[in-house]
């Protein structure tokens, strides 16, 4: 049955910086068409559930809330969308499991929404999961959020294939957006209020790209040309693949000052052995002289990193080589998990999986070292002089939130509206944020 197209959306995304760079852009994509943004609790007449599948219970949260939409549904129910990783990899067997999807969605054909809301508003359930390279990004409407920082993807897909990863499954092939239309995003995101851009990938840093010279460049020197953008204070990049930190990715920490001193590496072990069966194409040792290379030319760098406890053959032995490093690395704030196996992945069906009571104690001794890391780090940041960028308002009248250089949020008392950037000193560190004074300002930005 056909029904009138929906006048107002909301969109709700899980999962990493890319889900919510998508969900941003299918944001602006429907604002062009004429929608009006709203939240799902204002009960819009389109909501897209913006997916994830690296974890289970991630992907069964997608049909738990579609239920729970179901649930509080007044009159016409509006039309659901499933989006992103999981209806990549899940595709019409969604609309089996779960008939009140209207709409399933490839995260590389989401630029079709307009037609695929029109499919659906016609009574059709309505699906594409094709991956055509790089059309997506042509096709969506220039930016014009207005923010202090934003999100730009610079890279998609993986060639990795480790062995517990969907990725490679759901993203597609390693592709790198061409030079240009990523400089013309960014001056973009900056003449909207942009101060800081995070360049994003599922292994960024295998960026690679020819420049207005027709010179071929790597992420260093795509970093190096945001460098020189007026108006642009503040560089990060996320996530990286250890096999792609190159010697000039290596030295831009220490020569590119708005380059910000925070890597985020992921290791998931500290066991040679689980790393081969991982397929990570790397050691202990490799990534820890990384982690020396690039401390050498930036000493104040804050190294995050990822970790997955209980994959398959994990011994006890192997749990403690991960301990190990991370207490040689030192790490300012880190992201860990138990295993869970996906299907399809070539760990899913390895032998020697590990009973959940296993990883639960391992988790826990592992968070709790990194806790006690991520404590230490803030607290050695008491007394710096640095700066903040204002983001945010904070829980209380005349509370501020920014963001360090090393990610930090600072808690600050000002009038300082978003986008400013203030010199602060840090004076309390707490395990998830710190307490900054304001000194003078640097430089004042508004984002109208």
């Amino acid at each position: 049955m056909s029904r009138p197209g929906p006048k107002s959306f909301a969109i709700k995304s899980y999962g990493c910086q890319m889900n919510v760079y998508d969900g941003q852009r299918m944001g602006e994509l429907l604002e062009a068409q004429g929608l009006t943004s709203a939240e799902v609790d204002q009960k819009p007449d389109l909501i897209i559930l913006n997916t994830c599948h690296i974890r289970e219970k991630a992907a069964e949260k997608v049909y738990s809330d579609v239920g729970r939409i179901m649930k509080n549904a007044e009159g016409d129910k509006p039309l659901i969308a499933v989006a992103g990783c999981v209806a990549q990899a899940e595709g019409a067997e969604i609309g089996v499991r779960a008939p009140a999807v209207d709409i399933i969605v490839g995260p590389q054909s989401y630029h079709r929404l307009p037609e695929l809301i029109g499919e659906a508003s016609a009574g059709r359930q309505a699906l594409d999961t094709d991956m055509p390279a790089q059309s997506k990004f042509g096709s969506l409407p220039d930016r014009r959020r207005r923010s202090p920082t934003a999100f730009l993807t610079v890279q998609e897909g993986c060639d990795k294939f480790c062995t517990y990863c969907v990725v490679p499954y759901t993203r597609g092939a390693e592709v790198s957006r061409p030079w240009a239309a990523i400089i013309d995003e960014a001056k973009a995101l900056v003449d909207a209020g942009a101060c800081e851009i995070t360049l994003l990938g599922q292994n960024v840093n295998a960026w690679a790209g020819t420049d207005q010279k027709g010179i071929e460049q790597g992420l260093d020197g795509l970093i190096r040309a945001l460098d020189r953008l007026s108006g642009l204070e503040r560089i990060r990049y996320t996530t990286s693949h250890p096999n792609d930190m190159t010697d000039g990715l290596i030295a831009a920490h220490g020569e590119v000052a708005k380059l910000m001193p925070f890597l985020h590496l992921p290791v998931q072990s500290g066991s040679d052995a689980i790393l081969k069966a991982m397929n990570r194409s790397h050691d202990g040792t490799s990534y820890e002289r990384i982690i020396d290379r690039v401390r050498a030319v930036r000493p104040d760098i804050a190294i995050s990193g990822d970790f997955i406890v209980g994959f398959p053959g994990e011994s006890d032995a192997d749990f403690t080589a991960t301990m190990r490093l991370i207490e040689r690395v030192r790490y300012a704030q880190a992201f860990s998990f138990k295993y869970s196996p996906r299907p399809g992945t070539p760990a899913a069906t390895m032998d020697e999986q590990i009973p959940m009571a296993v990883m639960d104690e391992r988790l826990q001794q592992l968070q709790a070292l990194l806790n006690t890391q991520q404590q230490a780090f803030n607290e050695a940041s008491i007394g710096i002089a640095t700066s903040a960028l204002i983001e945010r308002d904070g829980k209380h009248p005349g509370q501020r939130i920014g963001k360090s250089p090393w990610l930090q949020s600072v808690v600050i008392e000002t009038d300082a509206i978003p986008g400013t950037l203030l010199n602060v000193r840090i004076v309390s560190a707490g395990p998830n944020s710190l307490g900054g004074e304001p000194t003078q300002n640097i430089e004042r930005r508004h984002v109208a």
